[in-house]
This record gives C-alpha cells, sequence and structure tokens, in this order.
C-alpha cells in the first residue's frame, strides 16, 4: 500500500485535487481489472485544518486528516494550486519542510510549485508550473530553474506540473512508474484522456503581442512584423522599414523586446499559422504561405521547436475542441 497525501487549504483549484485523487483511484481499480499483483493507493485529503475546505471556486471539499509529522513517511505528497498558493497556511509550510524530504515523491499541480518553493524545496531543481505564472515564479524563487514549457516536469524526487488538468498527466505518469503502462493506459483510457499528451505548455499560451516601447522604430518594426507576417521580415528589410543599420536595429531589438528579430518574427507567425489552423480549413501549403514560412516543412520545423508538436496535431487537437474549424479532411493536405 503506497500512502499518499494530497494537501488541502482555502482557495485550492478543486481539479489539482480531483484530478489526481480519480488517477490514483483509477489506479487501483485498473489493478483489480487485470489481475495484477502490486502496489494499491490509499489516498488522503489532509489540511491544516481537517473539516470542510473551500476552493477559490467556493466549492467545498472535507479533508479527512490531519498535517501529521512524524511516524512512517508517505510515499507521495501531492500539493495543489489556487489563488491560497499566494498566502499559504504557515503550518502548511513547516509540515512540508519536514514531511516532503521524507516522502519518496513531492508532486505540485500548477502553481501548488510556489508553495513547495515557499518550503525551500525547490533549490537546485527544475521545475514547472502554468505557463502564466513561470515568470512569476522564477522571480519569486530565483534558487529553482523555472522551464515553462513542459506539461510535467521530473527532477528527481521533486515532480512538478502545468496548470489544472495537467496534474492528471503528472498522476498518469506516477502511476505509470509504480505500475506499469498497461494500468496507466487504461486509466487514461476510462478518463479519456492522452496517457501523454502531445506537445508541450506553449500549444496552450495566449497570443504573441510586443510590449508597448517608447523606442519608435523597434515599435513601427513589431507592428509590421504583426500586420504582414507573410512579407519579407529579414533583418535587413526590417532595419531598412525603421530607417537604421542591420546590425544596430538588431541589437536596440533585442535589447527592447529580449530576443532577437528571427525569433520574434517566428513566434508571430507561428501564432498567425495558429490561428489559421483553428477556424479555416485550408491545406498546410496555404498556411506556410500565407504566415510567411514558405514551405510545409519550415512551417512544421517552426511548431516542432515552438509548441512541441505538428501543425497537423495542432489542427486535430483543435477542431476536435471547436465547432469554429470544420471540413477538417483538407488538413492533412
Amino acid at each position: 500500500m503506497r500512502h499518499v497525501a494530497i494537501t488541502c487549504f482555502p482557495g485550492f483549484q478543486p481539479l489539482d485535487i480531483t484530478g489526481p485523487h480519480e488517477v490514483l483511484a483509477g489506479a487501483n481499480d485498473a489493478m483489480d481489472h487485470l489481475g495484477r499483483s502490486g502496489p494499491r493507493y490509499r489516498i488522503d485529503l489532509v489540511a491544516a485544518d481537517p473539516g470542510p475546505v473551500v476552493a477559490q471556486s467556493g466549492l467545498p471539499l472535507v479533508a479527512t486528516h490531519p498535517l501529521r509529522t512524524g511516524g512512517d513517511p508517505y510515499d507521495t505528497i501531492v500539493v495543489p494550486g489556487g489563488g491560497g498558493t499566494r498566502r499559504p497556511d504557515a503550518r502548511l509550510i513547516r509540515w512540508l519542510e519536514a514531511e516532503g524530504p521524507r516522502a519518496r515523491r513531492l508532486a505540485s499541480v500548477c502553481t501548488g510549485a510556489f508553495v513547495v518553493a515557499a518550503a525551500g524545496l525547490c533549490d537546485g531543481r527544475r521545475v514547472t508550473t502554468h505557463w502564466a505564472y513561470a515568470a512569476e515564479l522564477a522571480a519569486a524563487h530565483p534558487g529553482c530553474v523555472v522551464d515553462p514549457d513542459p506539461i510535467y516536469q521530473c527532477d528527481g524526487a521533486l515532480w512538478t506540473s502545468a496548470g489544472v488538468t495537467a496534474g492528471i498527466d503528472l498522476t498518469l505518469a506516477l502511476v505509470e512508474q509504480d505500475c506499469g503502462p498497461a494500468v496507466a493506459q487504461l486509466v487514461a483510457r476510462h478518463l479519456v484522456v492522452y496517457l501523454r499528451r502531445p506537445g508541450n505548455q506553449s500549444q496552450f499560451g495566449s497570443a504573441v503581442w510586443a510590449e508597448a516601447t517608447e523606442l519608435a522604430p523597434v515599435r513601427a518594426a513589431c507592428e509590421l512584423v504583426h500586420e504582414a507576417p507573410a512579407a519579407d521580415l529579414g533583418v535587413e528589410a526590417l532595419a531598412a522599414h525603421v530607417g537604421l543599420s542591420p546590425r544596430h536595429f538588431a541589437r536596440v531589438f533585442r535589447a527592447e523586446v529580449g530576443e532577437s528579430p528571427a525569433r520574434y518574427v517566428e513566434r508571430v507567425r507561428v501564432e498567425a499559422a495558429r490561428a489559421i489552423l483553428e477556424r479555416e480549413p485550408v491545406g498546410l501549403a496555404q498556411v506556410a504561405e500565407r504566415c510567411g514560412f514558405g514551405t510545409t516543412e519550415t512551417l512544421r520545423r517552426a511548431f516542432h521547436r515552438r509548441l512541441g508538436i505538428s501543425p497537423a496535431a495542432y489542427r486535430r487537437q483543435a477542431v476536435s475542441t471547436s465547432p469554429a474549424v470544420s471540413g477538417p479532411s483538407q488538413a492533412a493536405t
């Protein structure tokens, strides 16, 4: 029996708790269904004050166990995210400081990484969190290495994941590690999710827009990139457009935007391609031409580099979740 503690605190995100809980409970059922001998999970919902705990959405869950210290260590501790992670109970932090290192595994979902980091358990580790809060986590806890791309990240005994439903992805990986791929696959099938979700977090991020800059040439260049992604947007062309030498333009652009003109152009072109793939049933060759990639191979390479997924796979996911796109028969061309 593997003893798992899922922590609960005011302002938690409900899916960060119920998702992992259902995966672990489903693994117990799958092991029985497959007639397997091996680990089973005992799952406790623990809190500083046992009893009803209210989520940030107002949904109450009942924490049945207190934050105990000493005794046998937990096999796995799971820390959810939610608005309450910005004001965690000091008792929870002290408990994590004591019990986190004793557990075989420590996992966080979404902004639960803020709580784990506040307990000093992310220092020197590579971690991830919800893409929208990655920069905030890196600034608040510079001792950890924040990677905003993975759906989940494993660094030794520390597991961290992206936002909300990524807790399911992470817990499926834990089940696969413990019980094998057949059990994890059966649980994933029952939950109607991928065992390994294709791509990374970037595919769910918001559109890329240049932050306002007071430097007129950089602002003019960014406006041109967004207005005409299919145009010639090489450094020489952009520099000529704003009346600067290519070398000087490249230097001031990087200083203002934080990346080279070429990387910025690629990001905007990928966003433009995403918008077309989500809404229009046109072939990939036309998408590549309209967004400035020239060839479908260049489009594919950019998607893999930026999103970790192919344009065709991205479209299939978009079509399956949005009624705005129809006629997917043309999508594979």
